[in-house]
């Protein structure tokens, strides 16, 4: 597999640092609110990642952490009444809604910053004994001129870098560029005992920390959106490689950003839009597709009309696997003809297809290629005719690249709303009892509601259709 590491900026042939195993870690969110679309592509992205490496036969130690102290936090808790800890407890358990409605599986660890002072605690006392680290009269601060290596992720020299998003602007710092690794308490916030008095770690240092803790010294990859890149990654290498003395991660991945009707998310122009929100209309599963059919490196634009598309690509694919399950349940038993031996050859193919996309970067848009191409055959190759040990070999490898993707959760009862499911019973009835105007007019009911249903010599199968 190749990896297109930010860090040298060229793909790189995939190698881990034990034999068989993967050391991975992913930002997580900061839990004041519901999470929003441009967070879930890269919780989308990198589960995917993690399955293919599992798939591929690795075995994945995943952390991905949960920013429970903050700034945001502090103030959104302000404005409720209510402790930054309610805070946080509420939008864990939010998260975990959304994640398992997006089937974005548990990580290995979710560690919370809070839960982990001790082990920021020790990295600050490194780097302050190591003389990385310099105490002002309202922290603690990473001196960023003091690691000559400074930039090299975000390829930025130092003297470029100025104080920007979510860089701590201080009077007592020696650099802009300079971050908080400790902050001393203020009025009314949350705070912990430390060497350099009471306060609270700064955000950066979490992850540092948290990898350190649970994974070790040097992992093998470490992801998040393009927009960490710059300070938060930048600083995280810093820290860690100052205070350890070894790299920090070997290969780093970043998704592309997500743009909303062609134009930048923002509260401030509208278009700000929660995954809660979203999954409402087009459901979870719809914006996991859409997520994964561009590759995660480029920008991706949001719009109605995109997940309209996305939606009728993820029902096509599905309908091929009903109407394969649906072809199982009345298909004899025999020996395959040397036909369709060779049909399952082909069949096959389609996983090295599939296996080739993903090996190339985690291109699940070439993937998605794959397995279209792959339905189509099916659709075309197997019939009521054909023997069960071929129907079930080849539904079993259709369903194994979707799961690698992350889709195929869901079966057919579950597409079909309690008022079709009424009438596709009614509608067979009166098939029954040989009133086939009523018959007619229930299938006509069911299409208009995005369920068409084929009469065939084996029985009635099921499509899921795309309203106009």
């Amino acid at each position: 597999m190749k990896i297109y590491n930010t860090l040298t900026r060229q793909k790189e042939e995939f190698k881990p640092l034990e034999e068989g195993k993967v050391r991975m870690y992913s930002c997580g969110p900061t839990v004041y609110n519901y999470f929003h679309i441009g967070n879930a592509r890269p919780f989308i992205i990198f589960d995917t990642l993690r399955r293919y490496l599992e798939y591929s036969g690795y075995e994945v130690k995943f952390v991905q952490n949960f920013t429970d102290i903050d700034d945001k936090m502090i103030n959104k808790a302000n404005e409720l009444g209510i402790t930054v800890k309610e805070l946080a407890e509420q939008y864990i358990a939010e998260y975990f809604t959304d994640a398992k409605g997006l089937n974005i599986g548990e990580a290995s660890i979710h560690p919370k910053a809070t839960e982990n002072i001790d082990a920021i605690l020790d990295i600050i006392k490194k780097l302050m004994d190591k003389g990385y680290a310099y105490e002002t009269s309202d922290g603690v601060y990473f001196d960023t001129r003091k690691f000559d290596q400074y930039g090299k992720l975000s390829k930025q020299p130092l003297e470029d870098l100025e104080a920007g998003a979510r860089i701590d602007v201080d009077e007592g710092k020696k650099h802009p560029a300079d971050f908080a690794l400790w902050k001393k308490k203020k009025e009314g916030e949350p705070f912990w005992p430390s060497a350099w008095g009471d306060g609270r770690p700064g955000w950066h240092i979490e992850c540092s920390a948290m990898v350190n803790k649970y994974l070790g010294e040097t992992i093998d990859i470490h992801s998040g959106g393009q927009d960490l890149i710059f300070p938060h990654h930048e600083n995280e290498i810093a820290q860690s490689e100052a205070a350890n003395g070894k790299p920090f991660a070997r290969y780093w991945m970043h998704n592309g950003y997500i743009n909303v009707n062609n134009e930048k998310m923002s509260k401030s122009k509208g278009n700000f839009f929660t995954v809660r929100d979203v999954a409402a209309k087009y459901e979870y599963e719809v914006i996991r597709f859409f997520m994964l059919s561009a590759h995660y490196r480029s920008a991706i634009n949001f719009s109605d009309e995109l997940l309209a598309q996305s939606k009728a690509g993820l029902e096509r694919l599905y309908n091929c696997l009903y109407n394969l399950e649906f072809l199982a349940s009345k298909a004899k038993k025999r020996d395959l003809t040397e036909e369709e031996s060779a049909t399952l050859a082909r069949i096959t193919e389609f996983k090295k297809q599939f296996s080739d996309a993903m090996d190339d970067d985690l291109n699940t848009a070439d993937a998605i290629s794959a397995l279209f191409d792959m339905a189509r055959y099916l659709n075309t190759s197997i019939s009521a005719d054909s023997p069960i040990a071929l129907i079930d070999d080849a539904t079993s490898l259709y369903r194994e690249l979707g799961h690698v993707l992350g889709i195929f959760t869901k079966t057919q009862e579950d597409n079909l709303s309690d008022e079709a499911k009424v009438l596709i019973e009614k509608r067979k009835e009166a098939r029954a009892a040989k009133d086939w105007a009523l018959a007619d007019s229930i299938r006509d009911e069911l299409k208009a509601m995005g369920v068409e249903l084929e009469d065939t010599r084996q029985g009635v199968k099921v499509h899921i259709i795309t309203k106009a």
